[in-house]
């Protein structure tokens, strides 16, 4: 018989086989050999609250461990005195080009997605960019172009663009347009996009057909624009987006709550928040500048009779310059951007709608040949350096929510894959972004929109490092399609 050890030198000698087996953990850890560590930064992660210093490996386009112990890679980033975010998530980007992409990537956007206006075939937006792309992308099917096929008006004309946006449509052109939706929701489209301002033909009985096409699929979101602001029946169509999202279970996403209401935010916001706990799934977001950026063309009906004050406010965005009642009337017959900027959104309003707790932050950004919005490379380091840094009206967590985590939230109804962005945590992919807080700021301004954030020190796109030491890296294509599922 074997004699059986007293209580206290079994204790030590359990304890003692445990500190080995933690001891041999800790060095095989340490002496494996990662992919890349991103060595000794503040690791902030929005959904765990994680935030300390720490070190990431990386795996095949993957976190694979965060430790507070020493790692081994390949590839080492520095990351000393620098934070370790998320990549960001922009829902409202419009210019889907390879000059906007390295825009969105020099601000720290690792996946940007066209879902307020869509596009018009699904299956050819992803094809054109696969393999191709620096970020992840994604778009919504497009309510604005799918309307103008089922009225048979798909020239490039004024008129045939006017007809597009102000018809009624028949009996059997809604049939047609509910069809055309349905099959890119099918194809993988993100949800439905429906810019409301721009085609007041679509009556309410219409847009609630496309919350019920939504609907149909699980998860697929409406991404809307509402009616104008000075329209009298403005605040109906915001009860309108409200109802029909109750009525058919459709998630919504109202946009840019800056520039649709403005000094009229706290009024949207309590109707949101009141929506939210009777259990509708509605958000919204906004965009950190008081200026919008429109085409002319898109001017409503009666602009000719506009006080001369109201021309001069505006901005021709090529060249910078103020417009006229006859310099508007001359482009518009071309086509072009304008900058509009908005009456009754002082700074004070604008921090307000920023730093709400419903809002999530996207840009709306527009960028073709070099005109634009600075808004779309310079969103997410404006309000870094502004709001978080510099008047303190946020913390870095908060912010930092309102750009990984929340949007990411937004999408995983409808692609359970979006449940590995936004976040920081073993198995998420590594869409990550490293930055100075001390630095990081916008320098994008109205006429050079393109130029790059400061303070964007590194950025990975699942897993692939697409900027270094606050350059771009070139040749180098790591972004995926964010897509539904297709059948």
């Amino acid at each position: 018989m074997i004699p059986r050890l007293p209580r206290s030198q079994r204790f030590i000698r359990i304890f003692l086989f445990g500190l080995c087996l933690l001891n041999f953990s800790h060095t095989a850890r340490s002496q494996t050999r990662y992919d890349l560590v991103i060595s000794g930064g503040r690791v902030i992660d929005p959904e765990s609250g994680l935030d300390t210093v720490r070190n990431i490996a990386v795996n095949n386009g993957r976190v694979v461990a965060i430790s507070s112990h020493s790692l081994r890679g390949r590839d080492v980033i520095d990351a000393n005195g620098l934070v370790v975010a998320p990549g960001f998530i922009d829902l409202h980007q419009h210019s889907q080009t390879d000059e906007a992409y390295r825009c969105k990537v020099l601000d720290g956007v690792t996946t940007a997605l066209e879902m307020e206006e869509g596009v018009p075939d699904i299956d050819q937006f992803y094809a054109a960019r696969e393999g191709k792309a620096l970020i992840n992308f994604g778009a919504t099917a497009g309510h604005e172009f799918m309307r103008s096929r089922a009225l048979g008006l798909t020239g490039g004309s004024q008129q045939s663009a006017h007809d597009a946006a102000t018809r009624p449509l028949s009996g059997d052109e809604l049939e047609k347009l509910r069809d055309a939706i349905e099959h890119g929701l099918h194809r993988g489209a993100l949800g439905v996009g429906i810019v409301m301002a721009y085609t007041p033909g679509a009556t309410p009985s219409e847009v609630l057909e496309m919350f019920r096409s939504a609907a149909k699929f699980k998860g697929a979101p409406v991404y809307i624009h509402v009616r104008n602001l000075d329209e009298p029946q403005y605040w109906l169509e915001t009860d309108e987006v409200i109802s029909d999202s109750l009525v058919t279970g459709a998630p919504v996403q109202v946009v840019h709550a800056n520039s649709s209401y403005q000094e009229d935010s706290p009024k949207f916001f309590a109707m949101v928040e009141a929506a939210r706990k009777r259990g509708v799934d509605i958000t919204t977001e906004a965009y950190p500048y008081d200026a919008s950026m429109i085409g002319i063309e898109a001017a409503p009906e009666g602009w000719e009779k506009w006080p001369d004050d109201k021309f001069k406010e505006m901005i021709w965005a090529a060249t910078g310059e103020p417009l006229t009642r006859e310099t508007f009337t001359k482009y518009r017959e071309t086509g072009g951007l304008i900058i509009v900027p908005h009456k009754t959104l002082t700074e004070d309003v604008l921090r307000e709608i920023i730093t709400n707790p419903l809002t999530m932050i996207a840009s709306d950004g527009i960028l073709k040949n070099g005109v634009g919005h600075p808004r779309v490379a310079g969103t997410y380091s404006r309000v870094l350096g502004r709001y978080v840094r510099e008047q303190k009206a946020l913390t870095l967590i908060e912010a930092l929510r309102k750009m990984t985590l929340m949007p990411a939230q937004r999408v995983e109804g409808r692609v359970p894959e979006m449940k590995r962005k936004g976040r920081i945590a073993v198995g998420s992919d590594a869409d990550i972004t490293i930055f100075n807080p001390d630095t990081v700021i916008d320098r994008a301004t109205y006429q050079d929109p393109s130029k790059p954030s400061a303070g964007i020190s590194y950025v990975l796109v699942n897993g692939v490092i697409v900027v270094a030491g606050g350059n771009l890296r070139s040749n180098v294509f790591p972004g995926k399609g964010v897509r539904g599922s297709v059948n």
